[in-house]
């Protein structure tokens, strides 16, 4: 008699826990000491003189660190809006047609900034900027709004086109065969079910351009400093634990960012 063999699980791998566990490890606890000296009360980072929330009175104070904050939201914000509603339509470009020519090239171009180091792309978008600076004489925000988007779209682009696949078109089809036109139907049937994966791509976008620092810092005029990069800039001169303090804070909204795109990005049984 044939025995019913389970499915291949990396789970029951031996020594896959303990392995796990030290990933975990190496990953989260150089963060331990960050959190807890945000709560010290002397000058020191690395002397403990006591539990306090000086240094959050104080980043919360801090003329610098509120514009810094609420630049870096602004941008976040507008950034994700804009990469999301481009990442929804290229999802539905590249799996609501038929198969076409390049359409492998173009899921490769959608998410060539994940694949280029950071760096590069930042260099690039440099100069390309500083050319156009230099013929049109402006130095506003839409560089920084501009490069945010660029590289948020691949991150927003994933968890929408992840959802298109996983979702069952049936509803569509028997939309379309009760004579809903194609836009009647993308707006009664498939947008309620994209839903969940265009605000998980929103949040990850949100949260890239939020904590991004080597774009910025190329593309940034001179007092356009989001939060990250007044981080960066205080570490060169002094450091206090103020800057734990704020690292906390991006820390705390990143957990809670990432934890709400899980729960929306996860398949229900």
């Amino acid at each position: 008699m044939a025995t019913s063999s389970r499915p291949f699980s990396i789970k029951r791998m031996p020594g896959f826990s303990l392995l796990a566990l030290t990933c975990f490890f190496a990953l989260y606890m150089p963060l331990a000491p960050l959190v807890v000296y945000s709560f010290n009360a002397g000058d020191n980072i690395a002397l403990w003189e006591g539990l306090s929330l000086r240094w959050y009175v104080s980043a919360w104070e801090n003329d610098l660190v509120q514009s810094a904050a609420i630049r870096s939201v602004v941008v976040a914000v507008i950034a994700s809006v804009v990469a999301t509603s481009l990442a929804t339509m290229a999802a539905l470009g590249t799996t609501r047609t038929r198969p076409y020519r390049g359409q492998t090239s173009i899921y490769a171009m959608v998410n060539q900034p994940l694949m280029v180091p950071e760096i590069v792309t930042a260099v690039a978008l440099l100069i390309f900027f500083a050319l156009i600076k230099e013929s049109t004489g402006y130095h506003g925000y839409a560089y920084l709004i501009s490069a945010h988007t660029a590289f948020c779209i691949p991150f927003a682009y994933l968890p929408i086109r992840a959802r298109l696949e996983g979702m069952d078109r049936v509803l569509e089809t028997a939309a379309a065969d009760l004579y809903a036109t194609p836009w009647r139907s993308f707006t009664r049937v498939t947008l309620p079910l994209l839903l969940p994966g265009i605000l998980a791509g929103a949040m990850l976008a949100f949260v890239i351009s939020l904590d991004d620092v080597v774009i910025t810092e190329f593309v940034k005029s001179a007092g356009q400093d989001t939060l990250p990069t007044y981080m960066l800039g205080q570490l060169r001169r002094t450091i206090t634990p103020e800057i734990n303090a704020i690292s906390t804070v991006l820390l705390g909204v990143s957990v809670v960012m990432v934890t709400i795109i899980f729960f929306l990005s996860r398949k229900k049984a």
